[in-house]
């Protein structure tokens, strides 16, 4: 009898095993099935196909895989503007490419420069003789700006078009903070400052308000400027200034008024399209209405890897809040952005460093720790270019000062030279419920700052005066940059931001233009000849299993994303509240001093983090 147990216990372990190696060879051949790449040559005729389910973005962020695959369901995908322009470029001059087409029914939006960025890619298709097609059942602000490159736009009969300026309403928690008796103290230093105003009044500054209006009123001209130069037919003026009177005058009807207007050239259902691209660049392979010969996007990323010949200019992104420590793409850690530096600079082999930054800033410890290592690709030599995204405020400038050269779109947003931060005390919120604090101190600084009794006024004076101690700092590396006197960078300090084409006529930046410009230019300072030269791209190399799971997760092809006009208005209030819930928890959370532009996430969401398929009650969940 022992002898059968023990032989069945062999059988079972025998069986285990077996099923495990079966299980780890499917996920091993799965991997290798999802991570193999095509061939060139695999490629057959269609139109590129661009079906944008996510957003674009400078650096796209490493999703977490096991919240996307247990979590509330696949995670919206960040689409990387230099792989976006790499595709695009690739897809001029080569004969396979009939045609680009833009699917933008899930795009969730992007930073207006990089959204400019990908639609002078566009642009330069056009130009080389192909065309470029645009189908989405509704457009808005950014799905829009990226349309107006296309040679035909389509617009779903139910659908329309309708677009509005930056602008709208923050939160200020003053009021339920004087409720609940929690104080926040705030040491600052900038009269436009204006971060720190939530958490001490029941409305924005005066002067918080001028600068605001005068930074949205040019990013806003901008927009319109390049809306109208690619697609000038169009009758924005109307809509924008009249949009009740222009939609009554069409009954409601979104679709005919953007086709009458001249935003869109074609009403159709999702398979009219289709069909109409199939007669343009044929059939595809399946009978489904609507069916046509298309490339997908990542095998032709795939199949055109950029080249590496001649000598290296290292290109390091720098994206998202600045933090202490360790953080992965999509975040600046102090840590982590540095040690790349330092460890590109130890190849000996680089001839000049370009630095792509889209950060509203964040910890001042932090962005010194980066400039830090900027300056040293500096002192060793290398011709150091700041390429400056989206955003490049605060924090962000404060890393860009080692620049020799700094170039910047129209519709960056700058500036912002100054510091701050916050720290609570609860003394009223106790004593409501007759709580007091009291104890004894050996020096003045004894328990300080005291979160019970509140911080005292020696504490105060001492982390004010720090605080204004940094402002110098900032105000001092600025003037060493940009050759100027610490008076005249605090003249146009003081917290304020600036949009780029005013920032370049201040002397915060050099030029205005976009990466390909600063590329050129740092080879320029190196002496490299044109095409003799390319870009290595300094990056935390991703990890293939996290990859995998992403993978496994994601969903290229959503059926129930399809964003009407009241599906867009519902997720710009959803992005609204999760931008407005995480900045405050970011601040709350913060330690330390801070050189931050709250007032940039206004212009530029963090769209990149909102999912338009969650309804109200999972992000109440995710809040609280």
């Amino acid at each position: 009898m022992s002898f059968v147990k023990g032989a069945w216990k062999i059988l079972v372990g025998i069986k285990d095993a077996l099923a495990l190696i079966l299980l780890l060879m499917f996920f091993a051949l799965l991997f290798a099935i999802l991570s193999s790449r095509p061939n060139a040559a695999d490629i057959k005729d269609g139109a590129l196909m661009l079906k944008l389910q996510g957003t674009i973005a400078e650096q796209p962020a490493t999703p977490d895989p096991f919240a996307a695959l247990f979590g509330d369901g696949p995670v919206p995908r960040e689409y990387a503007v230099r792989d976006l322009t790499r595709a695009i470029e690739a897809a001029k001059d080569d004969a396979r490419v009939k045609a680009v087409v833009l699917d933008l029914d899930g795009f969730l939006g992007g930073g207006q420069a990089s959204i400019a960025t990908v639609g002078r890619a566009l642009d330069d298709v056009k130009k080389a003789g192909k065309p470029v097609y645009a189908y989405a059942t509704a457009y808005a602000n950014d799905g829009y700006q990226l349309a107006a490159h296309s040679s035909e736009i389509w617009v779903d009969p139910m659908g329309g078009a309708l677009v509005a300026g930056p602008g709208g309403s923050g939160l200020y928690y003053g009021d339920a903070l004087d409720k609940y008796g929690i104080k926040a103290h705030v040491y600052r230093v900038g009269t436009y400052k204006s971060a720190v105003e939530p958490f001490t009044g029941n409305k924005a500054s005066e002067p918080a308000k001028q600068a605001l209006t005068a930074l949205l009123g040019e990013v806003w001209e901008d927009w319109q400027a390049e809306v109208i130069k690619a697609r000038p037919q169009a009758k924005l003026q109307d809509i924008i200034a009249r949009p009740a009177e222009a939609v009554e005058s069409a009954n409601g009807n979104l679709a005919e008024l953007a086709l009458r207007d001249g935003f869109v050239d074609k009403l159709g259902t999702r398979a009219q399209f289709g069909d109409y691209i199939a007669r343009k660049v044929g059939k595809g392979l399946d009978e489904a209405p609507g069916s046509f010969a298309q490339i997908d996007y990542d095998d032709w990323l795939d199949a055109n890897e950029p080249e590496e010949t001649g000598d290296a200019i290292g290109l390091v992104t720098i994206a998202g809040t600045i933090v202490d420590g360790e953080a992965g793409p999509g975040t600046a850690g102090g840590d982590s952005v540095s040690e790349l530096i330092y460890d590109a600079l130890a190849n000996d082999d680089l001839k000049a460093l370009v630095v792509r930054v889209d950060s509203p800033g964040g910890s001042v410890l932090a962005s010194e720790q980066i400039r830090l290592a900027i300056q040293a690709a500096k002192d060793k030599g290398l011709p150091v270019v700041i390429s400056m995204a989206n955003l490049a405020a605060s924090g962000g400038y404060w890393i860009s000062t080692p620049g020799d050269a700094i170039f910047a779109e129209p519709e960056t947003i700058t500036g912002s030279i100054g510091i701050f931060a916050i720290l609570p005390s609860f003394e009223e919120a106790l004593g409501k419920f007759g709580v007091s604090a009291d104890g004894v101190k050996t020096t003045p600084l004894s328990g300080e700052p005291d979160i019970f009794a509140g911080p005292n006024e020696t504490f105060d004076r001492v982390a004010q005066s720090t605080i204004e101690n940094g402002y110098r700092d900032f105000l001092t590396r600025v003037a060493k940059s940009r050759h100027m006197t610490t008076s005249q960078v605090d003249a146009i300090g003081q917290g304020r931001v600036w949009a780029g084409g005013t920032a370049r006529q201040l002397g915060l930046v050099d030029r205005l233009g976009g990466l390909d410009e600063a590329i050129a230019e740092a080879a320029k300072r190196a002496k490299l000849k044109t095409d003799d030269y390319h870009v290595r791209t300094i990056e935390e190399a991703p990890d293939p299993f996290a990859e995998f799971l992403t993978e496994l997760s994601r969903d290229d092809d959503p059926k129930n994303v399809r964003l009407d006009l009241f599906g867009h208005a519902a997720m710009r209030q959803r992005q609204t509240m999760i931008q407005v819930a995480a900045t405050a928890q970011e601040l709350v959370g913060t330690a330390g001093a801070q050189a931050r532009c709250i007032e940039c996430e206004l212009v530029v969401p963090r769209a990149a983090r909102i999912d338009a398929r969650g309804g109200w009650a999972a992000l109440l969940a995710k809040w609280f």
